[in-house]
């Protein structure tokens, strides 16, 4: 039975990729509600700049993520959507009016009218809330305390609002915060705006030293409120724990020194670790403390025609991906850097020297 475990392998690879680069974006409303002072317009501005045109790219993974669980592990699948059918509604509407709100207030309204302030607000409100409730959904399925058998039923609250689950939800909206920060530290590098380079720089040590407190408080949780998750990490998965905080702390460090594009290569690597340290804490399951990777599984049949068409849709999508973020990313940043008429906003004292 082991090629559950390489589909598996893959969907969680597309969880890591969704979570870092979609919790980016994110990240980035989050701080719409913070672009506050005389630097608000540049601030919205930077985050638009950063978001766009790539950032519709970063929902292929979730669609991946849904359509192949659905696929490969379909009885997981459906107690799922069961037990958190309410707040995978709200991260559903959540992603809806993200999206929907960003493009309104990007390209269909031009003006500061009233109606571009109130899809400033949808954009940031639903950047919030959606980070949120998958956390707690995530959170919820680590506790092993979804029902399997039975007459399964849309749970309230019960069991997705505990101390535990807002715990890790909050955490995802802190890491969110913390990728988006130092990306937007970047970004602003790169256009050579150094006051916003500061300020950035600043949100993602806050961000980041909150996403540490509250991870350490989910660990404190962990033994009574996902016992299973608890001892899967301590027999197997305790190294990766270690390393995720090693990498924390290194990405704290370049970011406080102004190494600023690899302390981005560090939290996207942070983020996989955390994800991949749930994921291995988890093993054998995928639903705690019944529903096997294995019991789980489809047909082999089904399971090995879905590992064909992954391998056939991996090798268009993902070059395809990686000439995307070249072209609009990576070329964009050197034009701005070659810019001789770039506009360079006054050089704040104290500013570490950017790298």
């Amino acid at each position: 039975m082991i090629l559950p475990y390489i589909i598996l392998s893959i969907l969680w690879f597309s969880l890591i990729a969704y979570a870092t680069f979609g919790g980016a974006d994110f990240g980035a409303g989050v701080w719409e509600l913070f672009a506050t002072g005389i630097t608000a317009k540049r601030q919205r501005a930077l985050i638009d700049r950063a978001i766009g045109p790539v950032w519709e790219t970063n929902h292929v993974w979730l669609v991946f993520l849904v359509v192949g669980l659905f696929s490969a592990f379909p009885s997981a699948f459906s107690i799922l959507v069961i037990v958190l059918f309410y707040p995978l509604t709200l991260a559903l509407i959540g992603s809806v009016l993200r999206g929907s709100s960003f493009i309104f207030r990007t390209h269909g309204l031009r003006t500061q009218s009233p109606a571009s302030l109130v899809w400033n607000r949808v954009f940031s409100v639903s950047s919030l809330i959606t980070p949120l409730v998958l956390g707690m959904g995530a959170a919820t399925v680590a506790s092993g305390r979804i029902p399997t058998t039975g007459n399964l039923q849309a749970d309230f609250g019960a069991l997705w609002i505990t101390p535990f689950t807002l715990t890790i939800g909050c955490m995802a909206v802190a890491l969110c915060a913390t990728l988006a920060a130092i990306f937007l530290t970047v970004e602003a590098t790169n256009s050579k705006e150094d006051d916003l380079v500061v300020m950035f720089r600043l949100r993602a040590l806050i961000a980041g030293a909150i996403t540490a407190v509250l991870g350490a408080l989910g660990l404190a949780l962990a033994p009574t409120e996902a016992p299973i998750l608890w001892g899967g990490m301590l027999n197997h998965a305790l190294v990766l724990v270690i390393v995720t905080m090693v990498i924390g702390l290194a990405t704290a460090t370049t970011v406080f020194f102004g190494y600023y594009r690899i302390a981005r290569a560090l939290i996207v690597t942070e983020t996989a670790f955390l994800l991949g340290s749930w994921g291995v804490s988890q093993i054998p399951y995928i639903i705690p403390p019944h529903v096997t990777v294995e019991s789980a599984a489809g047909a082999p049949s089904t399971m090995l025609l879905l590992l064909i068409g992954i391998c056939i849709g991996m090798a268009l999508t993902l070059p395809s991906m990686f000439f995307l973020f070249y072209v609009f990313k990576f070329q964009g940043s050197m034009g701005l850097l070659q810019q001789g008429d770039v506009p360079r906003s006054k050089q704040v004292e104290g500013l570490p020297s950017l790298k």
